[in-house]
């Protein structure tokens, strides 16, 4: 359905809007307008003012005096300067003199010599009484000081417009600058705008949206059978997940004029400047309906009123929050607007805003899948040129728990990567590298001691064969002793597909994993060093997940005692310390376990050890040859190197690094129902976990610090 009528124009005298638009032909630019007729007019009265008072003070100190008492002057020998012009003379004296007409005292004087007067005697008469003749005259005259009063008339028209623009870009002019925003200007109509077909990786989340963009198109078709259109949809997911490029995309689908604001662009300092910002938004979304309003980050705004930690009753925020209440019951379903929110944390929102009648619907954008993370890369490397070698689905493959946003960025640093190495083309190879630096870091050129390099193998390889030899373990895919940002080493183990839940059997695997570095150092060196400190952070948590979230220790029993919303455990002391032996008791069992495979094994990590010291980085092929093991999947695609790191040694964790008891790493496979980033999203070894841990496989990541 096309738009009816063409887009009013913002209301006289007010200043830029507190949103960014698309689809608004004609929208003005955001400049503050001047009315150049009243400014011309205030220049004009500013500068005859200016002129006035300057020709006044030039000719106030001049005194008139008669040609006699001139030349009286002259022969006194008082005279110590003039200026001539034909007949027109200006002069100094020497010290002050009375004008006989005006009984004035004076210094400054001019005269007019007659046409009678002996000239020559004159002439005689000076050089008697050395009086100096300048070329300079005196007295400014009439258009020196036309000239004269138009400088400060330009320096004050500059500031004046100089202070109105930069008024308007840091304050926004209003009372005190607090009534606008600072916002970006508005997007023209004729820019590109985005569909679904930038869109991939999501469809499920296309389907829920796509009967909101019928609607728009073809509201009577829903009409006739009663139908309304939903007044709020809430996306809800990670970051990076493609939340605001839905929302363009559902407004470039249907051509509608689409509005675009962050939830903190409406908070100020002065309570009820964000309720009349949000005022003007659903106004001006009104006025060219249908259309669609875009709050990104609304969780800034709209969480839960009331109780601890909640927002008071006169605070800016719920007077703001009570405002986009108001507006979205004031839709009658037949405007045509569609409110469309995004947020990372919708468990903090409050109920009122989740209510039907506002945000009817509530879609969770979550982390693509194999597939859809090959759709999502199709569309990002449309406008690169790849090799024949690249593949996009093995590609995807490497890069489990990656968001839209991660792919995007991992496309663009091959590009980089490829252009730097002179190439025509992106390879396989700068996809690998391009991942490996966006995990771990670029590649560090440091000498390492001989001793320090074969503990790190050791390390490492102890990872390794664990991750070889359990039952169900994630193939291991790379082992490398090469640093790399933090980082000294690196293990990777990958599922060979997508994994949503996880057993007792496999997060203990895990936890076996990740001590295998320990482990390996007690084998062979009789010694625990600080390079297990990422590790350990990860096992604590899992271990603690196990027993006080999951239900995976008889004691406990099915209970969750440790939330995953960062609040305080609700449970007794009592309770809390037999969650921790809980966890104690399976972390022991897990590290008696790794220490009898690496004993029993000590040939095969031997063997991996001395073709690391070789050859410093190994793929899946050449790590299991080297243990003497079948390798259950070798891919010819090169795999990404994650957080399995050794980073240089640290005494002790720092207390900002040590984990709490109701969070979970983010490199951990274990399954929450919140997501959290991964390790292919940025996470670096030996650093603070998130909440918790994505429910999708992620790469198996196991540090020495």
């Amino acid at each position: 359905m096309e738009r009816s009528g063409a887009p009013q124009a913002p209301k006289k005298g007010k200043g830029k809007p507190p949103w960014r638009s698309e689809g608004l032909p004609g929208t003005p630019g955001g400049r503050p307008k001047i009315n150049w007729w009243r400014f011309v007019v205030t220049l004009l009265v500013v500068y005859a003012g200016f002129f006035v008072v300057s020709s006044f003070v030039d000719s106030g100190s001049v005194e008139t005096i008669s040609y006699t008492e001139f030349t009286n002057q002259v022969n006194a020998k008082n005279v110590k300067e003039i200026y001539a012009q034909g007949l027109s003379v200006e002069g100094d004296l020497r010290s002050a003199a009375k004008n006989p007409e005006s009984s004035e005292t004076y210094t400054k004087f001019a005269t007019e010599i007659p046409a009678f007067a002996n000239t020559d005697q004159l002439d005689q008469q000076l050089a008697t009484g050395q009086v100096e003749i300048t070329s300079k005259p005196l007295t400014r005259g009439f258009f020196s000081n036309l000239l004269l009063s138009l400088l400060p008339v330009l320096l004050l028209a500059g500031l004046w417009i100089w202070i109105m623009r930069r008024g308007a870009s840091l304050m926004g002019g209003g009372i005190g600058g607090l009534g606008k925003s600072k916002a970006a200007k508005p997007v023209e109509a004729a820019k590109v705008r985005v569909t679904f077909d930038d869109v991939a990786g999501i469809d499920e989340v296309e389907n829920e949206l796509v009967e909101i963009v019928d609607y728009l198109k073809d509201p009577g078709k829903y009409r006739r059978l009663g139908a309304k259109l939903p007044k709020g949809v809430l996306l809800a997911g990670p970051p990076g997940t493609g939340k605001t490029l839905l929302a363009r995309a559902v407004a470039g689908e249907a051509k509608v004029p689409y509005f675009s604001a962050s939830a903190s662009e409406f908070i100020e300092m002065i309570v009820g400047v964000g309720a009349s910002r949000v005022r003007d938004l659903f106004e001006e979304a009104r006025k060219v309906a249908p259309s669609i309003v875009f709050i990104d980050e609304i969780d800034a705004i709209g969480r839960a009123r009331g109780g601890a930690g909640g927002l008071g009753g006169h605070d800016e925020r719920e007077q703001t929050l009570n405002q986009i209440l108001t507006e979205m019951d004031g839709f009658s379903g037949a405007e045509g607007v569609i409110v469309i929110g995004a947020t990372n944390r919708p468990e903090v929102l409050d109920p009122a805003l989740l209510r039907p009648g506002r945000f009817d619907r509530t879609v969770q954008v979550g982390l693509p899948d194999a597939a859809g993370r090959t759709a999502i890369l199709a569309v990002h490397t449309r406008g690169v040129p790849l090799d024949g070698g690249v593949v996009l689905d093995q590609i995807a493959k490497t890069t489990p728990g990656m968001t839209g946003a991660d792919l995007a960025n991992l496309v663009n640093e091959a590009a980089l990567l490829a252009a730097k190495r002179g190439r025509e083309k992106v390879t396989t190879p700068d996809f690998a590298d391009a991942l490996e630096k966006l995990q771990l870091g670029a590649a560090r050129s440091i000498v390492m001691p001989e001793e320090e390099r074969t503990r790190t193998a050791f390390h490492e390889a102890g990872h390794a064969l664990l991750g070889m030899l359990q039952p169900g373990a994630d193939p291991v895919r790379k082992i490398s002793i090469i640093p790399r940002g933090r980082a000294l080493g690196v293990t990777l183990s990958t599922p060979d597909s997508d994994r949503y839940a996880y057993d007792e059997q496999y997060l203990r695997g895990r936890i076996a994993g990740a001590l295998g570095g320990m482990a390996a150092e007690q084998v062979v060196f009789g010694v625990i060093t600080t390079g297990a400190e990422n590790d350990l952070e990860q096992v604590t948590m899992i271990a603690r997940g196990m027993v006080g979230r999951w239900g995976m220790s008889e004691k406990v029993g099915p209970l969750t005692i440790l939330p995953n919303d960062g609040q305080q455990p609700q449970a007794s002391p009592a309770t809390l310390a037999t969650v921790d032996e809980e966890a104690r008791r399976i972390v022991d069992e897990c590290y008696e376990r790794a220490v009898q495979i690496l004993t029993d094994n000590r040939d095969k990590l031997d063997a991996i050890v001395a073709a690391l010291l070789e050859h410093e980085t190994l793929d899946e092929a050449g790590a299991y040859a080297a243990a003497g093991l079948s390798s259950p999947a070798i891919s010819t695609e090169p795999r990404p190197v994650t957080a399995a790191a050794t980073s240089s040694s640290t005494p002790s964790p720092s207390p900002s690094s040590a984990p709490s008891p109701s969070s979970t790493p983010s490199p951990s496979p274990a399954p929450s129902p919140s997501a959290a980033p991964s390790p292919a999203s940025g996470s670096r070894p030996g650093r603070g976990a998130g909440p918790s841990p994505a429910p999708q496989s992620q790469p198996a990541t196991f540090s020495e610090n």
